[in-house]
């Protein structure tokens, strides 16, 4: 994945790569003595609230979805330390990126159409009540007669 590309979510929906910013970190990851040599871990941050490639729906929902990983300026801060490698490493971070802006960009579901039991049904509850009751009323103690 070239990093000057333009990721493209949905329609109308991209990942500029100005809104993007990277830096290397070292990782806890694998890597054995080289983890303590080489930043190979990613640190991806991405200007949720000013990108110009996402709508105002997509854009508040992103920094919703992102939970812990938005600062309170709208940056959403994603970090990989899964690879060895940068490249693999820097891939993982714009998947995982991309990822949120999908779901983020999936359209509301319906609105819930509010139903009712039919009168058979509250009947049938009713009577199965009443059932119960007395079962429960005939396990008294018994009295003299």
């Amino acid at each position: 994945m070239n990093p000057d590309e333009i990721i493209s979510i949905a329609d109308g929906v991209a990942i500029h790569p100005d809104d993007l910013q990277e830096s290397f970190i070292r990782s806890s990851g694998p890597g054995g003595q080289n983890v303590n040599k080489v930043a190979t871990a990613v640190q991806l941050r991405f200007d949720a609230a000013n990108a110009r490639g996402l709508p105002e729906r997509v854009r508040d929902r992103v920094i919703l979805l992102a939970g812990q990983r938005a600062t309170k300026d709208g940056v959403i801060v994603i970090e990989a330390d899964r690879f060895r490698t940068q490249e693999r490493n820097r891939a993982d971070a714009r998947q995982r990126l991309a990822a949120l802006v999908a779901k983020a960009a999936e359209p509301p579901p319906p609105p819930r159409k509010k139903t009712k039991p039919s009168k058979g049904a509250v009947e049938r509850r009713l009577k199965s009540k009443a059932g119960r009751s007395t079962v429960k009323k005939l396990r008294g103690k018994v009295g003299d007669d």
